[in-house]
């Protein structure tokens, strides 16, 4: 008889396990507390258009791609990406700015031009040095299970002392970035990588660097929006036999004899199964709003990630050009992350842009287009309420002031870290899971076992981390465990993918 699991959450870790898994012939059911699919990626509905309002950069493509292929299907033939020369276009209030392309030659003809011969040559040696850093940590950080203390040894072993420091575990970001650039701009640039995982270059581990190597091997903007890479996961896992079900609260994991054997529902509905992956914040689990008997099976989150501040917008767009993706710095970005641990949001906040009308020629659209605003701010513990019409239109008028661009809306939809805490609970907000703050860090993050049998972990607060691809392997990692644990009743069992990882 088929092997059962029930998948609590129904986000890019929760779906991708739900693919891989029901190809392997488990029988597989997802339940989703929401109305849609997707988790953190979702979109709003402003002035009759629906717009991105979670993850807007889609990098890593080969993950993906990975987690369709162990399904049986292909990326390719389920989702269209467009891949986008200008990574991003960034301003700064002196009234220069910079576009960061795929193509390494014209970044550095951009940035000689801005900060002059001796950066442009920075910037090649920091490539270099992103690049080295992918082929040290793509393996034990990225793409498998949790490495353990004695795999980090190990690892130290292979790549001797020079080696092991070149992880850049033991200072910042910010104090890395030294060393290859001059020019504050270009540090305060390539620092803002670090909010990719909600942490602060000032405290965030140089290791974190890869990020801008990863960025530069391919982004791509997704037809019909990032929620069609979920939507097409779900139909992939529908097609294999699991049910998805939305409007799915779960009030408890059920648990006989030290193992988790199934949940049950708010109504009161026990689904019991052989295995069961969260997909929910794991501090959820640690909290016990799944139940007092499995606090214990996952770390406690000590310290988390940002949270954010975002607008969703129907406007027009006046005086300074957009590219699909666009940052506006703020003039001093130390005082902005020490702002937003005082204060909850920075008084001069660095504002990124996503106009998601606009391809890759960047051409804006002749009429109203959809955009999306991220502004960092502290997870809502502790912290006061925020005026959703007072921050944004502070927001506004400080780019109109500071850059000249002004925006003729239509309709607009704020968001603040206390919904999402509403939405994503025990998380205060935070978007990230536990704050990247040291290359500890990766080892008090949960990994896809938990310390209780039959209960596994995925999602952006599990291991390998935040973000798309991540959290889409770390729904790869569980299912892999579950049919180690288990057992595939498919013909066809788990196997390794050839080839390791793709940079397509």
């Amino acid at each position: 008889m088929a092997r059962s699991v029930v998948i609590v959450g129904a986000g890019i870790g929760g779906l991708s396990a739900a693919a891989i898994l029901s190809a392997q012939g488990c029988r597989v059911t997802v339940l989703e507390r929401a109305e849609h699919l997707g988790g953190k990626i979702r979109q709003d509905q402003v002035a009759g258009r629906a717009i991105d309002a979670g993850p807007t950069v889609m990098t890593m493509r080969w993950a993906l791609e990975r987690v369709f292929r162990e399904a049986g299907a292909d990326l390719a033939e389920r989702v269209r990406l467009e891949p986008l020369p200008v990574l991003a276009r960034h301003h700064w209030a002196d009234g220069s700015a910079l576009d960061l392309h795929t193509d390494v030659a014209r970044s550095q003809v951009e940035i000689r031009a801005l900060a002059g011969a001796a950066d442009a040559q920075g910037y090649l040696a920091f490539c270099r040095h992103g690049e080295h850093l992918f082929d040290l940590v793509s393996g034990p950080f990225m793409d498998g299970a949790k490495p353990s203390i004695a795999g980090l040894l190990g690892l130290a072993g292979r790549i001797g002392a020079r080696g092991a420091l070149a992880l850049e575990g033991h200072r910042t970001m910010a104090a890395s970035l030294e060393g290859f650039f001059r020019d504050a701009r270009l540090r305060q640039l390539f620092g803002r990588f670090a909010t990719y995982v909600g942490a602060s270059p000032y405290d965030a581990p140089a290791t974190l660097n890869v990020i801008a190597h990863v960025e530069r091997l391919g982004v791509w903007s997704v037809e019909g929006g990032m929620a069609s890479v979920p939507l097409a996961l779900a139909a992939v896992a529908r097609e294999r036999g699991a049910v998805l079900r939305t409007g799915a609260q779960v009030a408890a994991i059920e648990v006989s004899r030290g193992r988790a054997v199934g949940v049950r529902l708010q109504g009161g509905e026990i689904l019991s199964a052989d295995a069961v992956i969260w997909n929910g914040d794991v501090s959820a689990l640690a909290c016990g709003l799944a139940g007092p008997e499995v606090q214990a099976a996952v770390p406690a989150t000590t310290r988390r990630s940002l949270s954010a501040v975002t607008f969703s917008m129907v406007a027009r767009v006046r005086g300074t050009d957009l590219a699909r993706h666009t940052v506006f710095f703020s003039r001093d970005y130390a005082r902005e992350f020490e702002e937003i641990d005082r204060l909850g949001v920075p008084t001069e906040p660095t504002v990124y842009v996503c106009a998601q009308d606009r391809g890759a020629d960047g051409e804006p659209p002749r009429g109203p287009e959809r955009l999306f605003f991220i502004v960092n701010a502290r997870a809502s513990a502790g912290s006061g309420p925020i005026e959703e019409s007072a921050c944004s239109s502070k927001v506004l008028a400080g780019l109109e002031k500071r850059f000249g661009v002004s925006f003729a809306i239509e309709e607009c939809r704020v968001t603040t870290p206390a919904t999402f805490g509403e939405r994503f609970p025990a998380t205060w907000g935070a978007l990230y899971g536990p704050a990247a703050t040291g290359l500890v860090s990766t080892l008090t993050r949960a990994r896809e076992r938990s310390r209780m049998p039959g209960l596994y972990l995925a999602g952006g607060s599990a291991h390998p981390g935040p973000g798309v691809p991540m959290a889409a392997t770390s729904g790869r990692l569980a299912a892999r465990a579950v049919i180690e644990d288990l057992g595939s009743t498919s013909p066809s069992r788990w196997t390794a993918t050839p080839g390791g990882m793709s940079t397509r």
